[in-house]
């Protein structure tokens, strides 16, 4: 194992507070909304997760690079986290199919990442005061200037991010002569996604994220589905009404994470900005239509109003968070339409969830 010496670095957080590291490699800066993700594993899949483009990541693991990094494993095609922030970075790696070191990954997508830190520290802190912005830098003889520069960094509520991350033209994925047609809206889509629908035995058509009804109905899907995503859901009105018509139209509709909220949305119900989300590969779900626990893949940091759900006559809780009674989950009563706030697709994470991708295609088969 090489010697590294490391250039030292630091974390400015948007109040102020100051954490001290180590720069893995690149040197800069880097901006976004600090959070953490408490998974133990399954770091590259995070790392390259549409939803997590714009945020700073805290891994609560110690050590993050130690088993490399393979190109089957990733969710789209390129690192969408603004930057890296851990304890231990591992240059060395020991997995017998990995494809190459996460140094080098990291250094392919020009992503700026710190170690050292002490991130129980850092995680605790976040998770008293909120998800906040921060910088990460390795110029650390310029506070003034990094603190002018983080104060004009847009705030994520009310930040559109899905255009930065959807697909630029439509495209396709499965077997073309598969019997049924899923029209998906891409914003901010994973590739495991389209991996469980299609080997359930769908075609799916990937549609930008500013795509109207008229676009994906002129295909003739035999139902649609909107994606996970980054940012605030609210600036999202062309997705919102795509979904109200799908909606009126009462065609099978399924919603993940960014997608669960634009459903609500196009319900009347609100969202608003968590504390500090849930990410992890470990969050508590309970289903209550069967009475059973779920252990879910979680990256969110926006949520829907569980007052406004409670009280909307034409909308029922299907799934509750464990932790926080937060609404995980919805469907409605006359209209073959559900969705939940987490990730039934995993990577990372348990497959406890993976029904709900047979319950969207048993909807349209009934349809």
């Amino acid at each position: 194992m090489k010697y590294q010496k490391l250039k030292k670095a630091l974390i400015l957080l948007a109040d102020g507070t100051i954490f001290h590291g180590k720069a893995v490699g690149k040197e800069g800066s880097a901006f976004g909304e600090v959070c953490f993700n408490t998974g133990m594993t399954g770091y590259q899949e995070i790392f390259t997760d549409p939803s997590y483009y714009g945020q700073l990541m805290v891994t609560t693991n110690a050590h993050i690079g130690n088993y490399g990094v393979n190109k089957n494993e990733v969710e789209s095609d390129s690192i969408k986290i603004a930057g890296l922030i851990c304890k231990n970075f591992s240059y060395e790696f020991s997995r017998d199919d990995s494809d190459g070191s996460l140094e080098d990954f990291l250094n392919e997508n020009n992503l700026l990442a710190i170690s050292d830190v002490d991130t129980r520290a850092l995680v605790a802190y976040i998770r008293d005061n909120g998800a906040m912005n921060a910088v990460i830098s390795t110029d650390i003889d310029n506070i003034d200037g990094l603190k002018k520069e983080l104060a004009a960094t847009p705030d994520m509520n009310g930040l559109e991010l899905a255009s930065k991350v959807s697909t630029k033209v439509p495209y396709f994925v499965g077997d073309e002569n598969a019997e049924i047609k899923i029209a998906a809206l891409d914003i901010g889509i994973k590739k495991n996604i389209l991996r469980n629908l299609s080997k359930r035995g769908a075609y799916i058509k990937v549609f930008p994220y500013n795509s109207t009804f008229d676009e994906l109905s002129a295909w003739n899907p035999n139902g649609y589905f909107l994606s996970n995503g980054p940012g605030d859901p609210e600036p999202l009105v062309e997705a919102q009404a795509l979904a109200k018509e799908v909606i009126e139209r009462d065609l099978p509709l399924f919603g993940i994470c960014l997608g669960h909220q634009v459903i609500a949305l196009a319900n009347g119900i609100s969202t608003y900005k968590m504390h500090n989300g849930h990410r992890g590969i470990n969050h508590p779900v309970k289903n209550l239509v069967t009475g059973k626990g779920e252990i879910t893949s979680q990256n969110h940091g926006f949520a829907i109003n569980r007052e406004e759900t409670e009280a909307h006559s034409d909308v029922e809780i299907t799934h509750v968070h464990l932790n926080d009674d937060t609404v995980a989950g919805i469907k409605m009563k006359s209209k073959n339409v559900f969705s939940v706030q987490y990730h039934p697709e995993a990577s990372p994470g348990p497959h406890d969830s993976s029904y709900l991708f047979d319950e969207f295609i048993n909807n349209i088969k009934s349809k």
